[in-house]
């Protein structure tokens, strides 16, 4: 198998967990990195063994060995540079959300195919093996037919006023954050387990910090909370920090589901709920092996991720035995050896996220937006 080298934009926590996860694929090198400024990629360089870094990420893209790109940066950047890396001739993988309106995302959409570039979207909680099990369950009937569908992606780290990160400035992130970040997590879940597509929602939007302490020097992800008083500036906050949204998908299946920043102690917790006329299913990512499956005339059942006795449709999302975890930086391997798959061959079948699915997204999430700013129901 070729050896395909590719480059990483962006040097924060994505980054890294990128560079991480595109090392276990074994065919394919990371040859570079670029970030803000040549002094940032160089040392994201040395840390992990890239033989290039750059503080101008233009410059990776005559390159005619560089193949594919990652863009791991802000939300702002998304488009400029994943279009540029197209026109390059290069192929792409986007962190979400594809761009910061459905314009920018129809644009990419059309680039790409134009270019007959692969395109992915790093909608990478798909990939879990439990959840994998989940939508072959549905797929093949386990279920019945689907009811109801809730749940939660919950989490602490933006808690208190002296939380600070990039997403919270709406110039870089856009005019959602809870939703565009996580809401949007929560959504493509949905769709991609049932094979069924929001057509309608009302949201409801909440800031419960309208300003917040900007730290003077800048923090990484999830970092930040031992900063002083006196290393701070005040900040009005325009994106929020709360979302609930009733969602309709299909003509039957009614649900809810919220997505939080605030909820204290809730790390990373999204949760699934999906119940039909045969059997409901719950999963939560902080608990990711675990698949609990509700029967209403039996017992119900705790199942814990075993290939063995996945689906069988679901066995090559899990790598290692029952009894060995496989969490986060798993599901990111498992889609990036799909998209991979495409790059080394054209002609192989697309089992990811594509530019296209992140263009239904930035529909939905400016349909959250208009519901919340109408206080009512939208079609979608």
């Amino acid at each position: 198998m070729r050896k395909i080298k590719v480059a990483v934009i962006g040097t924060g926590f994505m980054g890294r967990v990128h560079t991480e996860a595109i090392r276990r694929l074994g065919n394919v090198e990371v040859a570079a990195v670029a970030d803000v400024t040549a002094e940032l990629a160089e040392r994201f360089a040395q840390q992990l063994g890239i033989p290039r870094s750059t503080g101008d990420y233009r410059t990776l893209l005559t390159d005619p060995e560089i193949e594919a790109v990652h863009v791991c940066t802000p939300n702002a950047l998304h488009c400029p540079m994943s279009k540029a890396i197209v026109l390059a001739g290069k192929h792409v993988l986007c962190e979400k959300p594809l761009a910061i309106s459905s314009a920018e995302a129809q644009e990419l959409v059309e680039v790409a195919q134009a270019r007959h570039a692969a395109n992915c979207l790093n909608h990478n909680l798909r990939y879990y093996p439990a959840v994998q099990h989940i939508r072959q369950m549905i797929a093949g009937g386990a279920l019945g037919d689907v009811l109801v569908v809730q749940g939660t992606y919950a989490q602490d780290w933006l808690l208190y006023d002296t939380d600070w990160n990039w997403r919270i400035d709406a110039k870089e992130n856009g005019p959602l954050r809870v939703m565009g970040d996580i809401g949007s997590h929560w959504m493509d879940m949905v769709q991609h387990l049932t094979g069924l597509k929001i057509t309608s929602l009302c949201a409801d939007l909440q800031i419960f910090h309208p300003t917040r302490k900007r730290p003077k020097v800048a923090v990484e992800t999830f970092a930040g909370k031992t900063l002083r008083p006196e290393d701070y500036d005040e900040i009005p906050i325009d994106t929020e920090d709360f979302g609930a949204v009733l969602v309709r998908l299909g003509g039957r299946v009614r649900g809810a589901f919220t997505a939080s920043q605030v909820s204290t102690g809730c790390k990373n917790r999204l949760q699934m709920e999906i119940y039909g006329t045969k059997a409901g299913v719950i999963w939560n990512q902080e608990r990711p092996e675990e698949l609990w499956i509700g029967q209403r005339n039996a017992p119900n059942q705790l199942m814990l991720k075993d290939p063995s006795l996945l689906a069988e449709k679901a066995r090559s999302f899990a790598d290692l035995p029952g009894g060995h975890g496989e969490g986060y930086g798993d599901a990111h391997k498992q889609v990036f050896r799909r998209f991979y798959q495409t790059v080394a061959d054209r002609s192989a079948p697309v089992d990811y996220a594509t530019f296209a699915d992140g263009l239904q997204m930035m529909r939905l999430l400016e349909k959250v937006l208009e519901s919340h700013q109408r206080r009512a129901w939208v079609e979608v």
